[in-house]
């Protein structure tokens, strides 16, 4: 096995460029199936990979930050600590990185729902250049994503506007380490009466997490009283829009408790009386 440590993202980049070099940051996936024949590029001690900072209402996170990092800093909101919170446990989260969660394009991605649900940014670079992917783009298909063979994930930017009135459910196995059988988040703003946002977001129900802003569209601009009497549509569309995948349970499960969850969802905020 050759590995690389580069000190600076400039040479990471580089040597990414080169092609042939797997990028390695917690690693908490990839050591699973470690290729004794691959060759690595370790990104997590790179300066300018671990940092969380709020910019013009945004949080722009490193794609090395841990799970515990992200945890424990007054800058990150609720929920996304409260997804991190159920991930595997502590010896796995002060390792693992935001951006390997994201990046290894599994729709089940604890801290990726969050980042889908709020419209994320990411930040994608090679030494040629850089450029920016809504994260609801990323993704082509399970395991699947656009990140090219010479580019690195560095930042992912998370808008803050809309994060305090939010809903997230975690349905698994067990109530602590594990992977999600379906997952949900929820963020709706309600001033004056009148709907201002709604966003869902649908983990481990498809190949990618499930965005569907066109039809969460249907209740932004109306009143509370309008969108009680529209929400049937509203709820129809996304029942039709949501075809499970079949796995370890059934694509009929999957149905039943996501619906289950957007009825809650409805329900906490005065949408279904």
């Amino acid at each position: 096995m050759v590995s690389f440590k580069p000190d600076t993202l400039r040479e990471a980049l580089e040597i990414r460029a080169r092609g042939g070099v797997i990028p390695y940051a917690g690693g908490t996936d990839l050591m699973i199936e470690a290729d004794p024949e691959a060759s690595y590029l370790f990104i997590t001690d790179i300066p300018e990979l671990r940092k969380i900072e709020v910019v013009d209402g945004n949080l722009e996170l490193g794609a090395a930050v841990t799970y515990t990092q992200a945890l424990t800093s007054p800058l990150v909101p609720e929920i996304l600590k409260e997804a991190i919170r159920y991930i595997a446990a502590p010896a796995i989260r002060n390792t693992g990185t935001l951006g390997g969660n994201v990046a290894n394009g599994s729709p089940k991605a604890d801290s990726a729902l969050i980042f889908s649900v709020t419209d994320a940014i990411l930040h994608l670079e090679s030494a040629d250049g850089a450029r920016e992917v809504p994260i609801n783009e990323f993704y082509l298909g399970r395991g699947k994503t656009c990140l090219g063979e010479n580019e690195l994930l560095t930042k992912i930017v998370m808008p803050l506007r809309e994060v305090q009135n939010y809903y997230y459910h975690k349905v698994g196995a067990r109530g602590a380490l594990a992977i999600a059988r379906v997952s949900f988040a929820g963020l709706m703003r309600i001033e004056g009466g009148i709907i201002r946002h709604v966003a869902t977001a649908y983990g481990a129900v498809a190949g990618t997490i499930l965005r569907r802003p066109d039809i969460d569209g249907i209740l932004i601009g109306r009143t509370v009283e309008e969108a009680r009497k529209i929400r049937g549509d509203y709820i129809s569309a996304l029942d039709e829009a949501i075809v499970p995948i079949r796995g370890r349970i059934s694509a009929e499960y999957r149905k039943r408790v996501v619906m289950n969850l957007l009825n809650d969802f409805l329900t906490k905020n005065g949408i279904i009386p």
